[in-house]
């Protein structure tokens, strides 16, 4: 009963966030530092609504497993500094580890360049039975690619086909990519965590500041700061092109960490819910072969 009433939670806050095509969506009609009826003297009630949905994670992941029908490719994608790495951490603490597979996409090596721009997420999608998750993805093709269009040129793509169309073309393929994943049992869902310039600007001079997180810092990512723009309107134009009802865009509030963890967790569990999931049926069989090794054990010492 418990994990019935986090599972109609979930869903009640996170449909506030959800994207789906229906209407035209707009970057802007969404506030950062929005924490829905929380407050921020709410944060106890936060951390408890978080573990609430971390176990209800837990045991839906662990019939999604059992089941071994459905997976779920979980992607990530924000501007630096707006917590991607703590939210994975935090939300997928209690899942099984031998569930769970996290990849992080870095620039392409040579390698992935002589290949088409979903290769090399494709080959590392999770098995059935399984939560894959991307930090970063093939959205950076349509994202850090169309803000910096000279990368375009290290992809060799034929010329003829290096049009003013190629964005079209690229949200065309990843719709037909997530709905071929859907239709094959592989759910798609996606994270947009939407932090303000300021909040990265705040973050970025915390990390400066405390020597244990320089390590986290590098001299790009204050470079990228000054395509802010490009960046807002390449996202929005991506959420717009590729949210579908079956591969929804989640546009979370990141300026609060505490509540950006707890719309993701519920997001993921109403997917696995919306699931249906169950355990395997025992056959007739099954269940008389488990009796006689039951006898069995008994007879020995």
């Amino acid at each position: 009963m418990k994990t019935k009433r986090i599972i109609e939670a979930s869903h009640r806050l996170s449909k506030s966030y959800r994207v789906t095509g229906e209407r035209k969506f707009r970057l802007k009609d969404v506030d950062p530092g929005d924490t829905g009826e929380l407050k921020s003297d709410d944060k106890q009630r936060a951390r408890e609504a978080l573990q609430n949905g971390v176990t209800a994670l837990a045991e839906l992941q662990d019939v999604l497993y059992a089941q071994d029908r459905w997976s779920l490719l979980l992607i990530f994608q924000a501007m630096d500094a707006a917590g991607k790495d703590g939210t994975i951490k935090h939300v997928m603490s209690g899942v099984n580890p031998q569930g769970c597979q996290v990849f992080s996409f870095k620039s392409p090596t040579s390698e992935d360049l002589d290949h088409d721009f979903l290769w090399r997420c494709f080959k590392q999608l999770p098995e059935r039975g399984r939560i894959g998750i991307f930090n970063r993805s093939y959205y950076e093709d349509t994202l850090v690619v169309r803000v910096h269009p000279e990368f375009l040129a290290g992809q060799k793509i034929p010329l003829k086909f290096v049009t003013k169309d190629i964005w079209k073309d690229r949200f065309q393929d990843i719709r037909a990519f997530e709905r071929y994943l859907h239709r094959n049992g592989t759910a798609v869902v996606k994270f947009f965590l939407h932090v303000s310039k300021d909040e990265q600007q705040k973050r970025f001079l915390e990390r400066l500041d405390d020597p244990d997180k320089n390590w986290k810092f590098s001299a790009n990512d204050a470079k990228e700061r000054g395509f802010w723009d490009d960046y807002m309107e390449a996202y929005e134009d991506t959420i717009r092109q590729t949210a579908t009802e079956d591969s929804p865009w989640y546009v979370v509030p990141a300026d609060n960490k505490w509540f950006t963890r707890v719309v993701v967790a519920a997001a993921i569990v109403d997917t696995l819910a919306s699931m249906k999931l169950s355990y395997p049926k025992v056959s007739a069989a099954k269940r008389q072969e488990l009796a006689e090794v039951r006898k069995s054990l008994l007879r020995t010492k």
